[in-house]
């Protein structure tokens, strides 16, 4: 039994004991706290003292991405919250990190988006700048090809860390992803994400590969494939470094593929087309993003139209 399992073991056990909850509950926190132990293990994350704020914001957008609701994604950020509570009690993990966890509020959630100049300042963020060292240079690369390519074919996280070369045509800017429920789909991509692609294949992979390695296309320095966190703590990295580090909801994998789906709505895309580009099953998966869209275009005639604020007076 690892580490994290005998801890959630542990505390479902104290809430037995000490506070007397229902059943239903009970299972409620065993079944919350299994799906993120699931998530963990997919991250290959075995020690609950290896969990930090960025896993958890990248597990939370992961609920959202599914299409959960506020309501249950909020329950199962409550449900975190008590556990790494009980882990501070227990001195299994350092304090503050319960207290930081957030838990959404009620109503309709809208993903977070960049603006256009916003994904262009994050892009040129991850550039490789002078006078760094050559290991920085070659993660540089690395990290905007697959900001590039996250953003260029509105990639989810799982698709993008397993991504094999032999799905990738650089000359027709095609790549074949599987996705959920293992359905396929290809996409096109742009040339800014071809020649980032190009150049970390040609002047950093060859360097870091190793024989397990196989046909993944985005490695680490030690040749090995990435993860879902390590993905994410490279946008948080690079947003930082952009100036974009306090945007709240804070900026993870999904905000690229958000960003996405609304650059192509607002730039005149059908619906249908974005959902086959974001392989969705459902249509109404899609849709969200005509809210994401409406709520900019109302932002934007607040501010800009002149009689959008004031009041009227009497004659």
């Amino acid at each position: 039994m690892s580490a994290l399992s005998a801890a959630v073991a542990e505390f479902l056990d104290q809430l037995t004991v000490e506070r007397g909850l229902s059943r239903n509950t009970l299972e409620a926190y065993g079944s919350d706290l299994a799906q993120f132990s699931a998530f963990l293990a997919s991250a290959q994350i075995e020690d609950p003292a290896r969990v930090d704020l960025a896993t958890i914001d990248l597990y939370l957008n992961h609920l959202w991405s599914r299409g959960l609701k506020t309501r249950s994604v909020s329950r199962k950020a409550t449900a975190l919250r008590r556990f790494f509570r009980f882990l501070e009690t227990e001195e299994l993990i350092p304090a503050d990190l319960s207290e930081r966890i957030p838990v959404p509020r009620s109503g309709r959630y809208l993903p977070p988006v960049l603006s256009a100049d916003e994904v262009s300042s994050l892009l040129a963020a991850a550039q490789p700048a002078a006078g760094q060292e050559e290991a920085e240079q070659q993660r540089a690369l690395r990290d905007v090809a697959m900001l590039e390519m996250a953003y260029g074919a509105g990639l989810r996280v799982s698709e993008l860390i397993g991504l094999r070369q032999a799905d990738l045509d650089l000359r027709q800017r095609l790549v074949r992803v599987t996705g959920k429920g293992q359905r396929e789909r290809i996409v096109p991509f742009g040339r800014l994400a071809a020649d980032a692609c190009a150049l970390y294949l040609r002047e950093v992979r060859e360097l870091w590969q190793k024989r397990e390695t196989g046909d993944t296309v985005f490695i680490s320095g030690r040749g090995q494939g990435l993860t879902r966190v390590a993905f994410y703590k490279i946008v948080r990295r690079v947003a930082e470094r952009a100036g974009l580090g306090q945007r709240r909801p804070p900026i993870g994998p999904h905000t690229l593929r958000h960003s996405f789906a609304t650059h192509l709505l607002a730039g005149g895309a059908d619906l249908r087309i974005i959902q086959e580009l974001l392989g969705h099953a459902d249509v109404g998966t899609t849709q969200i993003y005509t809210h994401v869209e409406t709520a900019h275009l109302e932002a934007v005639y607040r501010q800009a139209h002149p009689r959008a604020v004031g009041s009227l007076t009497a004659a």
